[in-house]
């Protein structure tokens, strides 16, 4: 089966052009010899791996054509290749070799395509015979094989039978793996090709071990690369980059490939960065600094980095909501969990400063005993250097909320003026601090509040409200709220 085919000449040339090659000169009329080549014949592989499960492959093979016209069969390709991508040159020089025409084929060879041939067709089929301890054989014609294979055996239907069939040939169309097919003009017998091309099923993510101290001040972060091959062929000792960025592309979104999720407890402590960064257009480019091997239904992680004594600010927040502000609610929520969050700075004066991809953040911390313990995760997204990263880890034990609206009166269609009274109470041994942040929308004034308001931007105020150990405090502010 051919999923990408020219047969016509000038519109060849026409291609060839656009792509950087020089036009094909009119192929002779001799005849076409066969050349192959396999992964066994690759000089060096070079893999760029984005992480919206794509990559780009280039790899360079020294092959024998001989001359005249060829038809090259290239193989161990990926079975997720995007034909149209595909790129093929001779280091050589742009004269030695002319494409006329590719193919990708793709039809692999498997039982059910191997029966799918045959309808129609007759075949042999075998099955035990428990008196004779033999094979009995018979002659049967393939009918149908769709939800099932239907034979016709001695002038009688049948289907679901019960043992294994021969066939006298693989069909010609048929392919064990993935192919590229050329038919070539070649001006020299042996040449190095470089091909290039764009495929799914390559993919990769970053995932972050975060372990704080005792006092939840300083932390160990540890980063790590998980790629994963999904290709249907393996790549061995690549050059690795990887692209970390929100790269456009204009084809469907794939599904996503599941990674499997091992990280349960802290990975061991990786050894020292082996990637080195840098800007590539508006994303960032992480290349390995030794060639690695990436093989077919393999998940492989390498160190990203690793900082130790970061700075961490961890914080207590209670949200509100800005439709609370347009109604009359009185209770609106009682024993509201309270979030806790870190918050990291990436500096190079808090030992970070490295643009970090996206990926998850686990945090950890040891117990009384000294055994690390799982506290949370959160993901994150592209961090540039010196921004700020907030990582969720879940909803404070024993720190709880009221909240209740003590009065409401309209100002008019979008206005009003409403009174709040938000009790927080800690059953902590130790001294605690919460934000409280109020998203009101539209234009707002605060008119009496029992502690300051802080204006956070033109939406939201939030108070700071200091908890004393096992104790309760009550917020109490009077706002106006403008929203349309």
């Amino acid at each position: 089966m051919r999923f990408h085919s020219f047969s016509a000449v000038p519109a060849l040339l026409l291609l060839a052009t656009a792509c950087g090659q020089k036009p094909a000169a009119t192929p002779n009329t001799g005849p076409t010899s066969q050349s192959s080549s396999d992964a066994s014949a690759s000089e060096k592989v070079s893999l760029t791996v984005y992480n919206q499960n794509f990559g780009l492959v280039r790899e360079v093979r020294k092959v024998h054509l001989g001359t005249g016209n060829v038809e090259l069969s290239y193989a161990d390709v990926s079975a997720h290749i995007q034909p149209e991508t595909v790129h093929l040159k001779s280091l050589d020089g742009d004269d030695r070799v002319t494409i006329l025409e590719q193919n990708y084929r793709y039809d692999l060879l498997t039982p059910e395509t191997l029966l799918k041939k045959y309808v129609g067709k007759t075949i042999k089929v075998y099955r035990y015979n428990e008196h004779t301890g033999v094979d009995d054989e018979k002659q049967a014609e393939v009918l149908s094989v769709e939800g099932g294979v239907v034979l016709k055996i001695d002038g009688q239907i049948t289907s679901n039978f019960g043992g294994r069939y021969g066939f006298p040939q693989v069909p010609e169309n048929l392919v064990q793996k993935p192919t590229l097919v050329w038919f070539l003009g070649s001006a020299a017998a042996d040449q190095r090709l470089e091909v290039t091309y764009l495929t799914q099923g390559l993919n990769w993510r970053a995932d972050y071990v975060l372990s704080v101290d005792a006092d939840d001040k300083l932390g160990d972060l540890n980063g790590w690369v998980t790629l994963k091959n999904e290709t249907g062929t393996s790549y061995k000792s690549a050059e690795l980059k990887l692209v970390a960025g929100d790269v456009q592309r204009l084809t469907p979104p794939q599904p996503q490939m599941p990674m499997a999720d091992d990280a349960s407890v802290p990975a061991a402590a990786p050894a020292p960065p082996q990637f080195k960064e840098e800007g590539l257009f508006e994303y960032h480019l992480y290349a390995l600094n030794r060639p690695t091997s990436l093989l077919d239904k393999e998940q492989k992680q390498v160190s990203l980095l690793s900082a130790s004594n970061i700075a961490l600010d961890k914080k207590l927040i209670f949200f509100g909501q800005q439709y609370w502000f347009r109604g009359n609610y009185g209770q609106v929520v009682q024993n509201q969990k309270v979030g806790v969050y870190l918050d990291v700075q990436n500096k190079e004066q808090n030992h970070l400063g490295m643009p970090l991809p996206k990926g998850t953040v686990r945090v950890y911390k040891s117990d009384k005993s000294g055994q690390k313990q799982f506290i949370g995760e959160d993901a994150i997204d592209h961090t540039p250097r010196d921004e700020k990263i907030r990582i969720k880890l879940g909803e404070a034990f024993d720190v709880v909320a009221d909240r209740t609206e003590t009065a409401w009166q309209p100002l008019g269609n979008c206005m009003s003026e409403s009174a709040w009274e938000i009790k927080l109470r800690n059953h902590k041994d130790v001294a605690e601090s919460v934000e409280v942040n109020e998203p009101a929308g539209g234009d707002w004034t605060i008119v009496s509040s029992s502690l300051p308001a802080t204006k956070k931007d033109s939406r939201t105020f939030t108070f700071d409200v200091r908890l004393a150990p096992r104790s309760e405090t009550k917020l109490t502010y009077r706002v106006r709220v403008r929203w349309c």
